[in-house]
């Protein structure tokens, strides 16, 4: 069996129940951090409705937090979500302005040792996820 993630009547990724679901709580887990609501719904017993304006919103205030952040521990939990959203994004059509602004400092979760991300991590890791997520 397998989770289907649609756009209307387009199929965005379809991967194992297991993964699938992992996602959707993953989403759910991070929602919290940017306070805003994740855009993914149930629509069927294996399946989830992508509403896009607010799925998009989501995923580009998390990567504006991710880019912020000097907290590597931080970023690293929320990476791997992050990595595969941006390929719903891009499936989808959809930009994510954050990607192309200049991050400023973030005062939230401060690390003593901590420093911002390389440039073009989260695009690498788009990339790797890109080829691995079924349509």
């Amino acid at each position: 069996m397998s989770q289907y993630f649609d756009l209307g009547d387009t199929t965005l990724w379809n991967p194992s129940n297991g993964v699938g679901l992992l996602f959707v709580r993953s989403a759910e887990a991070v929602a919290p951090i940017v306070e805003l609501p994740t855009g993914v719904s149930p629509k069927a017993a294996d399946e989830w409705a992508i509403d896009l304006p607010v799925f998009a919103a989501f995923v580009d205030a998390l990567v504006d937090r991710y880019q912020r952040s000097t907290h590597l521990i931080l970023r690293s939990m929320v990476e791997g979500f992050l990595a595969t959203a941006m390929v719903l994004l891009d499936r989808a059509g959809a930009e994510i302005p954050s990607l192309s602004r200049e991050p400023g400092p973030d005062v939230r979760d401060v690390s003593v040792f901590g420093t911002p991300p390389p440039a073009g991590k989260l695009a690498e890791l788009r990339t790797a996820h890109a080829r691995a997520m079924p349509v």
